[in-house]
C-alpha cells in the first residue's frame, strides 16, 4: 500500500494536474461551468412544467419553451465560449470575440444540413442544446486553434500609419476565411456528414457510461482523483455533454437513461458529496477524538448541502485508511443504483432536469424522483455507505487517539 500511495503521490498526481492546468482543458471547464445559470435557469423551467402536465391546469403557461431557450441552446452557446476563452488565456484578447462568433458560424454550418434534414422550424433543433455538445465542442476547439495560429500574424508592419482598428480588421480575415472556408468545403462542397461524424466519435463515450461496468467505472475514477485532492473537473469536458445529453432526453423524449447529473448528484448517489461523505461527517461529529470531532462538525453545514470539500482535504485525501473507503463506495454503490433502476425497476431513472446539486437529501430525491421508492433507494445508499465507512473511519479514529496521546505524553 506504501508504494502504491508513493506512487500515486508522486507520479500519478503531478502528471494529473498538469492536465487539469493544461490551457486546453481549463477552457472546455471555463467554457460548460460558465452556461451552470443557463442550466440552473433550465431546471427551474422544467420543474414548472410539471403542475400543467400532471393536473392539466387550463391554459396553464408552455414552460418548455423557455426550457428551449436556456437548456436548447447550450450548445450554440459553447461554440462562441471555446474559442472566445482560448484566447483570453493565450492573451489574445484582441482576437476573442471574432474567434468566438467564428466558433458560432462554424458550428451553425455543421449543423445546418441536419436541420434541414429534419425539417426543423426556427431554433427547435436538438443539435442546439445539450444533443449538439460535442459537435459544438470541436467547431470551438477548431475555431480556437486556427485562430491561435493566426494570434500574432499581421498584413502591416509595425510602424505602418494605418490606425489599429483597421489593422484588427484586416488581420481577423484571414482565420475567420481559413475556419468557415474550411467548414463550408468539407460540409457543403464534399458532402461530408460531419455532424453525425462527430457524434458516432462521440457517443460510444455515452454508450460506455450507460452500461453497468461503465456506470461504477466513471464514478470510482471520479473518487480516485479526488482522494488525491485532483479537481474532479477535470472531467467534466467529458461527462457534462453526457450527462446533458441523457437528462434531456428522459424530460423531452421520455428515454431511460441512467447516467445523468440528476441520477448522480441529486436522487441516490453522493449524499454529502462525492462518495456519499455525509455518513462519515456523522462519525466525525461524534468522535472520541477532538481533532476528528472539531473537523466533522465543521464539515456538517457544508456536507447537508452536499459540500465536501472540507472532510476530503481535511480527512480523506492522501490518508491511505480513508481512500479505500472512498474507492470501494465508489464501485458499489453505482452497482446498487443500476441493479435498482434498471434491473428491478425498484425505483424511477430520474425525468426532471435538475443541476441544483446543493439541495440536501431526500428534498432533492423527492423532487427528481417523486416516490417513496426512489428514497428507500438513497436510504440503502446511505446505509451501504455508512457500513463500508464505519470500519475505516474507527483505524482512523484509535491511529489519531494514539498521536493524540503521544502529543499529550
Amino acid at each position: 500500500m506504501e508504494k502504491l500511495i508513493s506512487w500515486l503521490e508522486n507520479d500519478f498526481s503531478p502528471k494529473m494536474n498538469k492536465i487539469n492546468h493544461n490551457v486546453w482543458v481549463v477552457t472546455l471547464k471555463d467554457s460548460i461551468m460558465q452556461l451552470l445559470p443557463f442550466i440552473l435557469l433550465g431546471s427551474v423551467f422544467c420543474l414548472l412544467t410539471i403542475p400543467g402536465e400532471v393536473f392539466h391546469i387550463k391554459n396553464y403557461p408552455n414552460f418548455w419553451t423557455l426550457f428551449g431557450w436556456t437548456m436548447g441552446m447550450l450548445s450554440l452557446l459553447i461554440s462562441f465560449l471555446i474559442p472566445f476563452n482560448l484566447m483570453e488565456k493565450k492573451r489574445l484578447r484582441k482576437q476573442r470575440f471574432i474567434a468566438g462568433c467564428t466558433g458560432l458560424i462554424t458550428f451553425l454550418i455543421i449543423i445546418s444540413p441536419q436541420v434541414i434534414a429534419d425539417k426543423s422550424i426556427g431554433f427547435s433543433h436538438e443539435s442546439l442544446g445539450a444533443g449538439g455538445m460535442f459537435v459544438a465542442i470541436v467547431a470551438g476547439v477548431f475555431t480556437g486553434w486556427v485562430m491561435g495560429l493566426f494570434g500574432k500574424f499581421s498584413f502591416f508592419k509595425e510602424e505602418s500609419v494605418i490606425p489599429d482598428f483597421v489593422r484588427a480588421w484586416f488581420d481577423a480575415m484571414l482565420p475567420i476565411a481559413a475556419v468557415i472556408v474550411a467548414a463550408w468545403l468539407v460540409v457543403d462542397i464534399v458532402g461530408f456528414d460531419l455532424y453525425h461524424t462527430i457524434l458516432r466519435i462521440f457517443m460510444p463515450l455515452a454508450s460506455i457510461m450507460e452500461s453497468p461496468w461503465g456506470f461504477p467505472l466513471i464514478m470510482f475514477i471520479t473518487c480516485f482523483l479526488y482522494t488525491m485532492g485532483i479537481s474532479t473537473w477535470v472531467l467534466t469536458p467529458v461527462t457534462k455533454p453526457v450527462f446533458l445529453a441523457a437528462i434531456t432526453a428522459n424530460a423531452t423524449a421520455g428515454a431511460a437513461n441512467l447516467v445523468t447529473s440528476e441520477t448522480v448528484f441529486s436522487a441516490y448517489l453522493w449524499v454529502g458529496g462525492i462518495g456519499c461523505t455525509l455518513p462519515l461527517v456523522i462519525m466525525l461529529a461524534f468522535s472520541k477524538n477532538a481533532k476528528l470531532k472539531a473537523l466533522g462538525r465543521a464539515s456538517i453545514t457544508p456536507g447537508i448541502f452536499n459540500i465536501n470539500e472540507p472532510v476530503v482535504f481535511g480527512a480523506i485525501a492522501w490518508n491511505p485508511i480513508m481512500m479505500l473507503p472512498m474507492w470501494i463506495i465508489g464501485i458499489v454503490l453505482p452497482i446498487i443504483i443500476w441493479i435498482g433502476t434498471k434491473v428491478i425497476h425498484f425505483a424511477p431513472i430520474p425525468k426532471i432536469v435538475f443541476d441544483l446539486w446543493y439541495v440536501p437529501f431526500p428534498i432533492a430525491t423527492w423532487i427528481t424522483t417523486g416516490t417513496i421508492t426512489g428514497i428507500i433507494l438513497m436510504l440503502v445508499c446511505v446505509i451501504v455507505a455508512t457500513l463500508i465507512w464505519y470500519p475505516f473511519f474507527k483505524v482512523y479514529e484509535k491511529q489519531e487517539m494514539e498521536n493524540e496521546l503521544k502529543e499529550t505524553k
